[in-house]
């Protein structure tokens, strides 16, 4: 299979389509925790109970009510071999908690892979909807209209005083994390990420890694999203992130603007050398392929790199990961394996666009 088809059958719409401002902000992603009233949490339960779940969940996916909102699968992780679910972690349409200790996980997925649902992570629900750009509103939107009609078909553990009940005392209340991934390299080149990333969190966001708590900021990816959970509506948590955000973005392209009227051969520089690292390395690294492309990403954006998709970041930094190397390799990879796979992968995309 070549690498466009590959891409064509693998990639998920936030990975492939533009959105507002996805200059800056490569994807929007809203999150709602939610736990079935009549079932212990899925720590506390049995495997019966998370069965019974799990059927609960899945019969009210497939009513006729549910179909409105588009055509969904149900897969259980059990059933789903050891690449395809890092595949589906690294695509950020599930867990690695939902992989690694779920023992009556799965997931409902949209056809389109806007919607996932994740059935007995954490919680018995955690909704997810990705959008690329920035879309926070939509987003919600969308997220309410697939939490409204699946509590028509299941009854929700809630509490008129404390909210939605969740498994994490940082859940409780509206249960939602609305989170924006951004990339900002404007800022980390001028040395204002540190005062940027502070003063973030004094109004009650926190900063992770693009695969969430405890992974790092590589790559100058940056994702950004509210802390708290109760005590906020959630039209308050959408629009406090959104009006931070909708900062950032406009201090990035300031910094982006510093960088080309006061270093503009450097930056080029840098970022033609990444370009052609990307494009002719035979061996490349994990940590050194995401530094490239947020290099060649910048380059498109400032238009110093001509006739590549502005959307190799966001395609490459997923599909260079371990399960989709292996996945499209058709076989397990050792690391050093993975890494002269990487390489080659790079080189067949970057031909695509030439």
């Amino acid at each position: 299979m070549s690498v466009s088809d590959f891409l064509k059958h693998t990639t998920a719409t936030w990975m492939k389509e533009d959105g507002p401002e996805s200059d800056i902000v490569i994807s929007t992603r809203i999150r709602v925790a939610r736990n079935l009233s009549a079932s212990p949490f899925p720590v506390l339960a049995t495997e019966n109970m998370a069965q019974e779940v799990l059927s609960k969940v899945t019969n009210a996916v497939m009513s006729d009510e549910f179909a409105a909102l588009g055509k969904f699968e149900v897969l259980k992780i059990g059933e789903i071999g050891n690449i395809d679910r890092e595949a589906l972690v690294e695509k950020h349409l599930i867990s690695r908690n939902l992989v690694e200790d779920s023992r009556v996980g799965a997931v409902a997925m949209r056809s389109d892979e806007v919607v996932s649902i994740m059935i007995n992570e954490e919680d018995h629900l955690r909704i997810q909807v990705l959008y690329p750009g920035f879309q926070l509103e939509d987003g919600w939107n969308l997220a309410t209209a697939v939490d409204d009609a699946l509590e028509q078909r299941l009854e929700y553990a809630f509490d008129e005083k404390r909210g939605y009940l969740t498994a994490c005392p940082t859940n409780v209340g509206t249960g939602i994390r609305a989170s924006v991934m951004m990339h900002l390299p404007g800022l980390v080149h001028t040395n204002q990420i540190g005062r940027i990333l502070s003063a973030i969190s004094q109004v009650g966001l926190v900063v992770r890694g693009i695969y969430g708590e405890g992974s790092d900021a590589i790559g100058n990816l940056f994702q950004i999203s509210n802390q708290l959970t109760l005590g906020q509506s959630e039209a308050d948590i959408i629009e406090n992130l959104a009006v931070v955000a909708g900062q950032i973005i406009a201090h990035e392209r300031t910094a982006r603007k510093q960088l080309v009227m006061e270093n503009r051969d450097s930056i080029e520089d840098r970022v033609c050398r990444s370009f052609g690292i990307l494009a002719n390395a035979r061996k490349i690294d994990s940590k050194e392929t995401m530094q490239r492309l947020s290099d060649v990403r910048l380059g498109i954006d400032l238009g110093m790199i001509q006739g590549v998709s502005a959307n190799i970041l966001k395609e490459l930094m997923v599909i260079t990961r371990p399960g989709f190397l292996q996945k499209y390799a058709g076989v397990e990879l050792a690391p050093q394996e993975r890494d002269w796979r990487r390489a080659s992968l790079i080189r067949e995309r970057l031909q695509i666009d030439r």
